[in-house]
């Protein structure tokens, strides 16, 4: 379950979009009601961040998101890169075909069942949070994944089947995955937000971290304040270098 600080920290984020929380599952969840209707994978984060709680099926998804759930196998089309090279993305068949086999996709009918809620809301224990962060939201999440580990961004992706990175690679990986919205095939169709925002996936293996470090760092380091007080000890700092190391070379911008 998600502790009351990992939601007060997702809240005083300020996202554009509330933060969404995913869950996959294998029976049918309990106290939720299927999603009626159908849609892209993606597209069901949108509705989640509209306040409702829900839980969709393979009938519920209606793109490449119940492959890459492992709900269905690769279909035959799609897998030989047919799809890609119709729609142009693709110069042949053989690069579109290529990727289905570095795609992420979690183990065949291993997940009947995926729950969505807010994270303000939630009350199961999430595998992801997912994340629509304009660029000074996602410098602090990408800032609270290395805090305390030092772990490297990562960003790992594709022009189509965006949703295996974005829902199935960081759940896989255990690492946190971020893209920029409007540079996947299907999301430009589809245009569930506006271009330009960060998408950040961030995995059951990093809440912890995460919460834990936005809790404690600073959001505005010193050396991007601009009161007197932080410019006046940055300077102390700067001259307790040179004591430090006279031969260093780091100035004040």
């Amino acid at each position: 379950m998600l502790s009351d600080l990992a939601k007060e920290m997702f809240a005083k984020l300020e996202l554009p979009y509330p933060a969404v929380a995913m869950k996959y599952v294998f029976e049918k969840p309990e106290g939720y009601e299927q999603y009626e209707g159908q849609l892209a994978l993606c597209s069901f984060v949108k509705v989640a961040q509209e306040g409702r709680k829900f839980y969709i099926s393979e009938e519920n998804e209606n793109c490449m998101g119940k492959m890459m759930l492992g709900m269905i196998d690769i279909p035959k089309l799609e897998g030989s890169g047919r799809a890609g090279y119709d729609f142009e993305v693709f110069k042949t068949p053989a690069p579109n075909a290529r990727l289905y086999h570095m795609l992420a996709r979690l183990t065949l009918g291993s997940c009947n069942y995926v729950q969505f809620a807010p994270v303000s809301e939630c009350d199961f224990d999430p595998d992801l949070i997912i994340c629509l962060a304009t660029t000074r939201e996602a410098d602090l999440i990408m800032r609270a994944n290395s805090y305390i580990s030092g772990d490297l961004w990562e960003s790992r992706d594709s022009h189509v089947a965006g949703c295996s990175w974005k829902f199935v690679y960081p759940y896989i990986s255990g690492k946190i995955n971020h893209s920029v919205v409007g540079m996947h095939h299907g999301e430009k169709r589809r245009r569930p937000f506006p271009d330009g925002l960060h998408y950040i996936s961030i995995p059951y293996q990093k809440f912890n971290e995460v919460v834990q470090a936005l809790s404690e760092m600073e959001w505005v380091p010193i050396a991007m304040r601009e009161d007197e007080e932080s410019k006046k000890e940055m300077e102390r700092r700067f001259d307790h270098w040179a004591e430090l190391d006279p031969e260093q070379v780091l100035k004040q911008a």
